[in-house]
């Protein structure tokens, strides 16, 4: 099968070179192992049952004899086997050599398995589901660094609003993408599936009712792309789902949902500005892709087109998705602002040389002007001597064509936007 390049493979090869291993984190499915092999020469798979009672051995005798093989070396699901992560540091430590080994990981540890640090030795990589651009459904015309740069842009979508509806449904992960036909849907619901009543179960030895987990993931699917508070969450589960959670509970269950990276937090915005207004620091709540979104809530492509409130929301989840994946590659983050008399802006993207641009995020081609006032306005309240000028302003949408105004404001259409 042929190997699908993912925007992280530049960044594990810069780092093969300067550092003695790779730990490459993500969800269950969105390609880790794959990517993995394709930089590998040799694997351990450690969730092989035919081979659990040798790994159990090596485990209490030698953990060294692990790293027997050609490198790079790969341990895959490297979390199971915790003993490995102080048996490559040991190594690394005595050879000095770079690009020894690659772990993947689909959990963070569990927190009674101490290890030492990497730091200096083995080096993080967060993984992703695919972006459009790596499922080869953004054209890539339009990239960031030509938005960066200043540079006039041009480029026209292929996908209709009934693509991006499917898309949204089926997901970016990479298995899903030779499915032709609509069982393509299903891929979501499978992992919804496997997530809850296996995946939860190996990583968290406490107690964790799979109905009562699933009745918090369709809470938080109802609440996507929104500030809510565990307060809400505990609210919305017992009114709207009929299920009584407690606060510890309910912190236990979405800590859990973090750590296998179901669901990640996007920050409020640090910049500095003019506005006396307070900001709203809570943090948005996102499923690291919006097809689970639409799995637990049992959503198809048809139902966003007839409800396009939801349609919105969830396409500003997909568009989420995509920045973070095309952010990292620059070295940074996505934030957004939001302040308390509600005024916000939907994302700010940041590199790590600190150069920034605010970006909204619009479904419909219908909304890009009032989008584009909302920028220029909030350009003002920005504190420019101390935060700096915006690189870039941007309405990121679902319509076809992607341009630069006349006032500078970056109009693209998903359909086009890479790295």
């Amino acid at each position: 099968m042929k190997y699908l390049p993912r925007i992280v493979d530049k960044e594990i090869e810069e780092l093969m070179e300067i550092m003695g291993g790779v730990l490459i984190e993500g969800c269950k499915w969105c390609g880790k192992s794959t990517t993995g092999l394709h930089h590998a020469k040799s694997v351990v798979e450690f969730q092989n049952p035919d081979r659990k009672q040798e790994y159990d051995n090596i485990k209490n005798t030698k953990p060294s004899l692990f790293l027997n093989g050609e490198k790079p070396k790969m341990f895959d699901e490297w979390q199971m086997y915790p003993v490995v992560w102080d048996s490559i540091r040991t190594d690394i430590d005595h050879t000095r050599l770079k690009g020894q080994y690659i772990l993947t990981g689909s959990a963070k540890p569990k927190e009674d398995e101490i290890m030492h640090t990497g730091t200096g030795r083995i080096s993080r990589i967060l993984m992703r589901p695919m972006s459009l651009y790596e499922s080869f459904e953004s054209t890539g015309e339009v990239s960031f660094k030509d938005i960066l740069e200043g540079k006039n842009i041009s480029g026209e979508s292929k996908l209709s609003l009934e693509d991006i509806a499917s898309i949204i449904v089926r997901g970016g992960w990479p298995a899903s993408l030779d499915i032709k036909t609509d069982a393509k849907y299903r891929f979501a619901k499978e992992y919804v599936k496997a997530l809850i009543h296996e995946e939860i179960k190996q990583y968290n030895t406490k107690e964790i009712k799979p109905e009562k987990m699933n009745t918090l993931l369709r809470s938080l699917a109802r609440n996507i792309s929104t500030q809510v508070a565990n307060s809400t969450l505990e609210e919305d589960v017992k009114n709207v789902f009929n299920y009584d959670i407690s606060r510890p509970t309910l912190s236990s269950y979405l800590n859990t949902l973090e750590k296998l990276f179901v669901i990640e937090n996007v920050n409020a915005i640090k910049l500095t500005f003019r506005s006396k207004y307070a900001l709203r620091t809570k943090p948005k709540k996102y499923f690291v892709d919006p097809s689970i979104a639409t799995a637990v809530l049992e959503l198809t492509p048809n139902d966003l087109l007839n409800d396009l409130n939801t349609f919105g929301f969830l396409f500003e989840s997909l568009c989420m998705r995509d920045l973070k994946v095309y952010t990292q590659s620059y070295g940074g983050s996505i934030t957004f602002y939001r302040d308390e008399k509600d005024f916000e802006v939907d994302a700010i993207f940041k590199t790590s040389s600190g150069k920034w641009g605010a970006i909204e995020i619009k479904l419909g081609a219908g909304y890009i002007e009032d989008a584009a006032k909302n920028l220029l306005k909030f350009k003002e309240r920005v504190d420019t001597k101390k935060c700096g000028d915006p690189s870039f302003l941007m309405v990121l949408s679902g319509s076809n064509y992607s341009y630069k105004r006349e006032d500078g404001i970056y109009v693209v259409s998903i359909g086009t936007l890479k790295d």
